[in-house]
């Protein structure tokens, strides 16, 4: 068991401690003092354990789409009795250097069921052999398929870097003749100042810090971060009109946490529909946590409710 140091004894319940522990435990103190192969390994070992499978009646099809650089291989979840009313578009989590289809198979084939939304998620390339804008293109040129292949609404989702990817493609795809149907990002990386705020106050949070995220930015960007670049940052972009109605859920545990408010703040300011939900005492990577902790599978419960009412065109709050 790891040190449990204050704010987070008092913040974080027994069974999520549980849950960081057990994650951590594939992780050295100091995880990023491994090359981005070896924690490659360290995350789809984890992945692998906290694999709660595939619902009975979710079919799975993987194939690949054309990308600007090459094939994108994508998986769809179709959920039983086919014909779905929407669409959920998924880009996984993992600093953009981390994960793939496999990483977040069970959470998607959950979406599925519990929303009855076809999910297609999308393997997009990884930094640092790719770096940005390769993450974004990969997620643009998906979006711009799907909206082709499928005369469904399209809902954008994704958790961490998935969620900064998710709103990098709805801010680039305003004016078009298909625009996302909604957005529920969890978690997401949006790109506030690392020198104040959550960056500051959660700089040494459970499951990932500032130093982290700071690393994983170095390496997508090899090692110059694009200013006033939205597709790298969205919080940098010069404005938040027009976007689609959107739900921020975020871990208060987290030096993410701030971001969610930030953005959910301008959109508002900018005419739109938008909320974040801070859920508490949750930690960043929460969803692997969904079946073994109350706080976790309550959350998730939210994330279904809010697709499955954007998806039918509807706000929820």
């Amino acid at each position: 068991m790891r040190l449990r140091p204050a704010p987070y004894d008092t913040l974080i319940d027994e069974e999520t401690w549980s849950f960081i522990d057990r994650s951590l435990a594939f992780y050295p103190e100091d995880a990023t003092r491994l090359d981005h192969a070896g924690q490659r390994r360290a995350y789809d070992d984890l992945c692998k354990v906290f694999d709660a499978g595939r619902p009975s009646g979710v079919s799975v099809c993987d194939f690949t789409v054309p990308g600007p650089f090459a094939s994108i291989r994508v998986r769809e979840y179709m959920p039983a009795g086919g014909n779905p009313a929407a669409l959920v578009m998924y880009l996984h989590g993992g600093g953009f250097i981390l994960g793939g289809l496999d990483s977040h198979d069970s959470i998607c084939a959950e979406i599925c069921d519990g929303t009855g939304y076809a999910v297609v998620a999308v393997d997009y390339r990884l930094a640092p052999e790719h770096l940005h804008p390769a993450q974004f293109e990969d997620a643009m040129a998906a979006f711009h398929h799907l909206t082709g292949a499928y005369n469904i609404p399209i809902i954008l989702s994704g958790d961490s870097a998935g969620g900064n990817l998710a709103a990098a493609v709805s801010s680039a795809t305003r004016g078009e003749a298909v625009v996302p149907a909604g957005q529920v990002l969890i978690y997401p990386a949006l790109g506030a100042d690392v020198i104040k705020g959550t960056y500051v106050s959660h700089a040494n949070a459970p499951m990932l810090t500032t130093a982290d995220i700071l690393y994983y930015d170095k390496l997508r960007s090899g090692d110059a971060s694009p200013q006033n670049d939205p597709s790298f940052t969205p919080l940098a972009a010069t404005t938040f009109a027009d976007l689609p109605p959107t739900i921020v859920i975020t871990a208060e545990c987290d030096p993410l946490s701030g971001d969610g408010p930030d953005y959910c703040a301008r959109l508002t300011d900018a005419g739109g529909k938008a909320i974040c939900f801070d859920e508490k005492g949750l930690v960043h990577g929460y969803l692997r946590a969904r079946h073994s902790v109350a706080r976790a599978r309550e959350s998730f419960a939210r994330m279904i409710s809010s697709i499955k009412e954007l998806g039918a065109g509807e706000w929820p709050y």
